[in-house]
């Protein structure tokens, strides 16, 4: 039995739980199941991943990585602070991480994760490559040069079984983190844009009561900025979160470091809390980011009983499908709630309301409460990801009940 998500909010139905060790086994499996998901690293939310039949878990495939070019081919089990690793020693890099590297690289990127950075789209728009079990066993390649390819990165899971990835690299860089404390509401709604695009990678952490932090993360060689608007720089590491230990924080105080070490939040080799929480994120685009903050502050006092932190970040447009950046620039809003489920669902419809003058876009991975019809108007190639999902999976052997109640599969 697969357990839990890392959450705890999530009980799995799966009858039987697989740890296949080859491709082969991957196809023989899946060719002989009525229903099966891949159970990655367990950080979604909601039960996208979820099934009443087979959980397959691609941690035991092999485990190398191999280099062609600017592309490498990763195992589909692999999670991103393995992957970092072993192209640092390579002298190459991602172009971003998200705040956590724990999480899987084909989990990750079948979901629109992202990091931050007004020039850096999500993760998935790096995808340069999916080789994929279909319903049927059969192993399928696509590449960017194939018709489906747009559709079929980031993929809920409902294509098929991802085995391997290719990811677009570059050469290795060095980046040094800066804290920024006290920065007023004034000055980040007045200089939004201003702010978050201050460094390679921006954070903007509050409780829409107060601007908590501003992190930045510059790239080595780029100029760094000391003020910004009236913040200053920490002068000791500090946790996004008061009151709480600094231990599993990557490096901060503007010391330099490799990508991979300064990019996510948490380090590879901690983990970065128990899974005593919850998280729902939306994304509008970067030209309302900072009326959709303005929008969202009204809500504070309610969001204030259920909310440890939100983050907000930019992402650069793609043209991913079901990617929540897919044709814009945009900012995200990820909050952070305690595990109270119940009472955090009933309060999501209050920031979807907030934020649907702006289009807000659910991350697919976070619990959300948009409703089918609305999703059709947000993600505008939404009828032919359907499409596509049927041409792969006629039988309906990747839907599970998420598939249905949010997009009609």
């Amino acid at each position: 039995m697969a357990g839990t998500n890392w959450a705890k909010n999530l009980t799995y139905r799966a009858q039987r739980l697989h740890r296949p060790s080859s491709v082969d086994e991957v196809r023989r499996i899946v060719a002989g199941s009525e229903r099966v998901k891949v159970l990655g690293s367990r950080h979604c939310f909601n039960d996208i991943a979820d099934t009443p039949g087979d959980h397959l878990s691609l941690d035991a495939l092999p485990a190398e990585v191999e280099i062609d070019g600017d592309v490498v081919w990763v195992p589909g089990g692999m999670r991103y602070g393995e992957l970092a690793a072993q192209l640092a020693d390579s002298g190459l890099a991602l172009h971003n991480m998200a705040s956590l590297p724990h999480i899987t690289v084909v989990g990750a990127t079948a979901t629109g994760t992202h990091g931050s950075g007004v020039g850096n789209p999500s993760l998935s728009a790096a995808v340069a490559g999916l080789d994929v079990v279909r319903a049927d066993g059969e192993l399928v390649r696509l590449r960017p040069s194939d018709p489906d390819f747009p559709g079929s990165v980031v993929h809920l899971g409902a294509l098929g079984v991802v085995t391997r990835i290719g990811l677009r690299v570059q050469p290795t860089f060095d980046v040094a983190t800066t804290v920024h404390l006290g920065l007023g509401w004034d000055a980040l709604l007045g200089e939004f844009e201003a702010v978050t695009s201050a460094a390679y990678s921006v954070s903007v952490f509050t409780d829409f009561d107060e601007v908590i932090q501003v992190w930045a993360k510059a790239r080595v060689g780029d100029e760094r900025r000391e003020d910004l608007f009236g913040a200053h720089p920490a002068e000791a590491p500090t946790h996004m979160l008061r009151d709480t230990g600094i231990d599993n924080l990557t490096e901060q105080l503007g010391v330099a470091g490799p990508w991979h070490d300064r990019l996510p939040h948490f380090k590879a080799g901690f983990t970065p809390s128990n899974g005593d929480e919850l998280q729902s994120e939306y994304f509008v685009p970067a030209e309302h980011g900072g009326a959709a903050l303005a929008a969202l502050r009204p809500l504070a006092d309610k969001m204030a009983p259920l909310l440890q932190i939100s983050e907000v970040r930019t992402i650069a447009a793609d043209e991913l499908w079901l990617s929540p950046a897919h044709g814009a620039d945009s900012v995200a809003f990820h909050f952070t709630w305690l595990p109270q489920q119940a009472a955090v669902e009933a309060l999501l419809p209050d920031i979807e309301a907030a934020l649907e003058p702006f289009g807000g876009r659910p991350h697919w991975g976070k619990l959300f409460t948009t409703e089918p019809a609305d999703l059709d108007l947000l993600y505008p190639k939404l009828a032919d990801f359907r499409s596509l999902a049927r041409r792969f999976d006629p039988d309906g052997k990747f839907t599970n009940d998420f598939l249905a109640r949010t997009i009609g599969l």
